[in-house]
């Protein structure tokens, strides 16, 4: 099943000292989702975001209708769904690589609630997805090593995004394909056209200044995927 193009900018891209402003204006520019990576410490070598914060940019989000995709960069992910989610995720996604038991986690997100997707660092193979593909909201898959904003894209991982697409038209799914790192207009296309619908979008939106800057920049990163 198609679905429409969604653009999500990364909040760590964005200006911490204004985050309501920059919510506001990312809203008005045409964004469809807001994108927030939460980094420990542990599993990326860098700290972001926690629940309190979360509740905080959940409520501006709401209001203007903007669902929160939220990253989930942690370890022991299971230990914090039901906090996210009630801080204001609706998209929750978790990594392959720390969820031991990743059906039950996947589980565990709908069962509080939001979007279930499974998350693939770029040297994870897809194989590891394919059991709890048809309980998936989404697939994320990174195009750059999670951890920090601003790296380059990884063009290997474009076949990985065409190999969880044909598995998806094969068993006849409605799982979205996500992808994250280094996402501009030089390389979008490239991506739409392996699979991709969600695009996350860092600096690539944020980097920009200006409300009418970044509404022509996710209008140009929207008309590049067709």
């Amino acid at each position: 099943m198609s679905h429409p193009i969604q653009i999500a900018p990364s909040l760590l891209s964005s200006d911490f000292l204004r985050l309501g402003d920059e919510i506001r204006e990312i809203a008005k520019a045409g964004a469809d989702l807001l994108h927030v990576d939460v980094m420990d410490g542990h599993f990326v070598p860098n700290l972001t975001f926690g629940p309190p914060i979360i509740s905080q940019v959940a409520k501006v989000a709401k209001e203007l209708s903007l669902e929160l995709d939220v990253h989930l960069m942690i370890e022991t992910p299971e230990c914090w769904i039901e906090r996210y989610v009630e801080a204001g995720a609706g998209w929750l996604t978790v990594h392959v690589e720390t969820s031991p038991h990743l059906h039950r986690t996947v589980q565990q997100i709908r069962a509080a609630g939001a979007k279930a997707g499974v998350v693939l660092n770029p040297s994870t193979s897809e194989s590891t997805i394919d059991y709890v593909l048809e309980h998936c909201h989404h697939v994320l898959v990174m195009s750059v090593n999670p951890g920090f904003g601003g790296q380059s894209f990884i063009t290997g991982v474009l076949r990985k995004v065409e190999r969880i697409a044909e598995t998806i038209v094969r068993r006849g799914l409605d799982t979205r394909i996500e992808i994250d790192g280094g996402i501009a207009p030089d390389t979008i296309s490239s991506a739409w056209q392996a699979g991709a619908t969600v695009f996350v979008a860092g600096n690539a939106v944020f980097g920009l200044a200006g409300l009418e800057a970044r509404t022509a920049r996710i209008a140009e990163l929207r008309s590049l995927c067709m």
